[in-house]
């Protein structure tokens, strides 16, 4: 056998087996882990200690991986004539509409950093670049404002899931309000 194969066989069984953990389809599997030797293959002139070549092969595939899935996520949008077929009183669309008026109670920077991301569906990495931030920087901002416009939601409204989706929420103690606006009015954070 030849001695510089045979360390590959060994790493592409590693390889089939950390992906094949991850991919129940063996046809899919089989395609990530070619995909990842060729990239290896293209840069493996850039790897300074032979010793890191698992664990930067598995980060390759880790990679690879989460954009196999997210590859998979239905993003179809709804034809305007279905979406505009939501009944006024569905608690997902009366949330979602007060949700830009809720975030203006947010401090600003927590607030731009949010609504350029989750309203305005812009990639954190253009966030950062728009609010002259570092990406870590940028991501750490929009999931603090995710977690302080939870508080404001939560300081008007219980809001009850089923399996991670909004089934229905009533005002808090008082309100007299089915609207997170209306009963939330002069809300602040500090």
């Amino acid at each position: 056998m030849n001695p510089t194969v045979e360390p590959w066989r060994d790493l592409r069984a590693q390889l089939r087996r950390f992906v094949g953990k991850r991919v129940s389809d063996r046809h899919e599997a089989e395609d990530i882990v070619q995909d990842v030797l060729v990239r290896a293959q293209e840069s493996l002139h850039q790897i300074e200690s032979r010793e890191r070549i698992a664990a930067w092969l598995s980060r390759i595939a880790a990679n690879r991986i989460i954009d196999y899935y997210r590859a998979r996520r239905l993003t179809e949008e709804l034809p305007e004539d279905l979406a505009a077929a939501a009944p006024e009183d569905d608690p997902v669309v009366a949330l979602a509409a007060c949700l830009p008026t809720l975030a203006e109670r947010l401090p600003a920077a927590y607030r731009d950093a949010l609504r350029l991301s989750e309203l305005d569906g812009m990639p954190q990495r253009e966030v950062a670049r728009r609010l002259g931030l570092s990406l870590s920087g940028a991501k750490s901002r929009v999931q603090r404002g995710r977690a302080m416009l939870r508080q404001v939601v939560e300081q008007c409204c219980r809001v009850f899931t089923v399996r991670g989706a909004i089934v229905d929420f009533e005002p808090v103690d008082g309100c007299a309000s089915r609207s997170p606006c209306d009963a939330c009015k002069g809300l602040r954070l500090s």
